[in-house]
Formats: C-alpha cells, structure tokens, sequence
C-alpha cells in the first residue's frame, strides 16, 4: 500500500494494492495493525454506505462535540471528494484539498476528526463507504456550506443535487462557536 500525506495534518491518501486477472481484481481495504502501522490508531465503530446519481453533492459535514474520524473510498463510480479543514488553531485552518475517488483504483482517504468532509457524484452512479471512528450523533451534527465563497472550493457542479439539510448550512466564519479545536497529538 502506498501512503501520501498532503498538507493538511493528518489527512492521508491510501492506495491500496490492487491484484487483478482474468477474473477480475481483489484488493485489501482494511487491515487494523498495517493502518496502525501507517498512522491511523484511532478504532473505527460504524461504516456507512451511499449511492448516489450524478452531480450529487453530500457535505461538506462534521460532528462537534463528538468528532469522528473517517476512512473514506468510492466503491463504485467516480467522485470529487473534499476535505475541509476546520480545527480551531490547525496551522491549515479554512483550507482545503480535492481529489477523483474512483471504483477502479480504490484509493482511500483518511480525513482525521475535525475536519469537514463532503462529495459531488461525476459517474452516472457512485457507491461511496465511509468508516467512522464515533457512531452517527444527531445532536452533534453539523455542516459547513458547500459553496461558501471564502473557502472557494472549486467543484465539478455548479448546480448540485442538494439535500435540505445541505442546502441550510451555514459559512465556515459565521460558525466560531460550531468547531472542533486542533489537537496536534492526533497527527
């Protein structure tokens, strides 16, 4: 497995090796201790499952107080994914970093808790799995929104397939009181 770290602390790209034949392909996407190894110690409790149609978009979502940490990966189709950093004091606070998920390649991504996550569909259809290190919290849910123009994420959509809920979130500075703070001994 090949392993990048981008600028943003803690967020890791994984591309997992990836077997193929006659048959088709096979490839290990989860292993406790070769992760640990790589990083990522924290325990996953819940996965998640979405399908969706193009142009899509889910997020950007984040739970505070009770963070989760995600490991994230197109299962099927192709997506934009975004990461969003929102931890109070983060060297990289308000920054972002996009990048093509993909069923064919498998590559995942770690987004540490506190950082904001979301995705636009740019396949006819994706399948998308998240394992998260907290189980869902309704109560702590929260969003960051999508096209807020001071964080300037530039997506494949301009007129995205929104839910209710993605569509009400609010911009990344009117949410002071809403973020996690950086916590540096989790890189």
């Amino acid at each position: 497995m090949r392993v990048t770290s981008i600028g943003i602390p803690g967020v890791l790209i994984l591309a997992p090796s990836v077997l193929t034949d006659h048959r088709g392909s096979f490839a290990e996407t989860y292993h406790e201790q070769r992760y640990r190894d790589m990083g990522i110690t924290e325990r996953f409790v819940q996965d998640n499952y979405s399908r969706s149609i193009r142009n899509t978009l889910r997020g950007l979502h984040f739970q505070h107080p009770n963070a989760q940490g995600k490991l994230v990966m197109a299962l099927e189709g192709t997506v934009y994914d975004v990461i969003l950093d929102i931890r109070k004091g983060s060297p990289t606070f308000g920054q972002w970093y996009g990048m093509v998920l993909s069923g064919s390649t498998l590559q995942q991504v770690y987004i540490p808790p506190g950082c904001a996550h979301g995705f636009c569909v740019t396949s006819e259809t994706a399948c998308f799995l998240y394992k998260c290190t907290a189980y869902y919290s309704p109560k702590d849910d929260r969003g960051v929104l999508w096209n807020d123009p001071a964080v300037g994420i530039s997506w494949p959509v301009t007129q995205p397939i929104l839910s209710r809920k993605d569509q009400d979130h609010r911009a990344l500075a009117a949410m002071e009181e809403d973020l996690p703070p950086y916590n540096p001994s989790r890189e």
